[in-house]
């Protein structure tokens, strides 16, 4: 199979996690990109790409790169790419678009437009005729990049953000990305080894990502659709092998998930339910300076509120009392605890193994880790 250049999209901080997982889905020259990683893979690899990426967002398939020197010239050499190869006259198309530091294009419509014109024209000239653009369920989803005057077009072949894994039908008011939640999970090196907890867990997400992740369950198995399905040269047989069931990973500790919301936890168990992980995850309705649990010598990760919708004083209180819990009750474990509220964080009382930056949606985020030990903290 031939292979083409391909860019995993993801979010911010998470690129060397995402950079371990292509390299070992076997993706050829992987290179760390911002808030991307660049490599090279056939068609099969595209599909895997698809299915297996947790941190992943999008996976784009380069079709041409180049440079102009003003619109004229970008709109001709866009009309001379063979958009036969990537687009019939039935299918519709649009066009996503982003604009860095360019003379010629001051906003990325502007870019989308002449791209638009240029595919037209060269169905017209060859056809007559020309395929529609449809903005909201394309069955083609172009993507350009304008960097400077450097021009580069890929295909996309997700079509939704595979952030949509197909299983979360309940959440909360704020939840958590699943990429974004699969990636705090990797980021703390937890892969099944240990027993896993969040003790605010919302809709669930970071612990039915953990059972995924310790199972070994692809991220994308309950999805319906990709747009690398419409593609000309879409491979049935190859997409069925891949898809293939194979057995879990075996998983002999417990995840353990609390929320001091029923609602919360209802919609958690009907999430975790439809990820078909319901069995490997302990459900408990509680405040976590309330709880009572098992659970001992793992990892604790947790997303707590932010403040949004708190006074002050009632983060700071809530934040303290996440700490005393933590000191109390979980000597031995790890947690990692991710917030935009830093100056609340201060109100934990522990002092971070490590510091992260990540973004959760438009905040800005500080990722911590925090080892437990019993007493005084333990001299390196």
């Amino acid at each position: 199979m031939k292979d083409f250049q391909l860019i995993a999209k993801t979010l911010a901080g998470l690129e060397d996690v995402l950079a371990k997982e292509v390299k070992k889905l076997g993706g050829k020259n992987v290179r760390r990109g911002k808030r991307a990683v660049f490599y090279e893979g056939d068609l099969e690899l595209v599909y895997r790409s698809n299915y297996h990426l947790r941190t992943a967002l999008r996976i784009l398939k380069e079709i041409e790169r180049f440079q102009f020197k003003n619109v004229d010239q970008f709109y001709l050499k866009c009309k001379n790419i063979n958009w036969s190869k990537h687009l019939t006259l039935e299918q519709n198309f649009r066009i996503d678009s982003v604009v860095v530091n360019s003379r010629d294009f001051r906003n990325s419509m502007f870019a989308s437009l002449k791209v638009k014109d240029a595919i037209a024209d060269y169905f017209r000239e060859k056809t007559g005729k020309r395929p529609n653009v449809d903005t909201d369920q394309p069955d083609i989803i172009i993507n350009v990049h304008i960097f400077n005057n450097n021009c580069t077009l890929s295909i996309d072949s997700s079509g939704e953000s595979l952030h949509k894994r197909g299983y979360r039908v309940k959440q909360g008011d704020a939840p958590l990305s699943e990429v974004l939640a699969a990636g705090m999970i990797l980021l703390a090196g937890w892969y099944g080894n240990s027993d896993f907890m969040d003790p605010m867990c919302g809709s669930g997400t970071l612990a039915i990502e953990a059972a995924m992740i310790a199972q070994n369950i692809p991220p994308a198995k309950f999805r319906k659709e990709f747009a690398f399905q419409n593609w000309n040269d879409y491979d049935q047989l190859l997409w069925d092998k891949i898809t293939e069931p194979s057995p879990k990973r075996e998983f002999r500790h417990t995840i353990y998930a609390s929320d001091i919301s029923g609602s919360n936890l209802l919609n958690a168990q009907t999430n975790a339910r439809r990820a078909m992980v319901f069995n490997k995850i302990k459900f408990q309705k509680s405040d976590f300076k309330d709880l009572e649990s098992e659970f001992e010598n793992g990892t604790i990760i947790t997303n707590p509120p932010y403040g949004e919708r708190l006074r002050p004083d009632d983060i700071n209180g809530l934040y303290q009392m996440i700490g005393d819990k933590l000191k109390k009750d979980f000597a031995g474990s790890e947690a990692w605890i991710l917030s935009s509220s830093i100056d609340s964080m201060k109100y934990f009382g522990l002092k971070p193994d490590s510091k992260l930056e990540l973004m959760n949606g438009a905040l800005n985020c500080t990722y911590n880790k925090y080892e437990l030990f019993r007493g005084k903290r333990k001299i390196r």
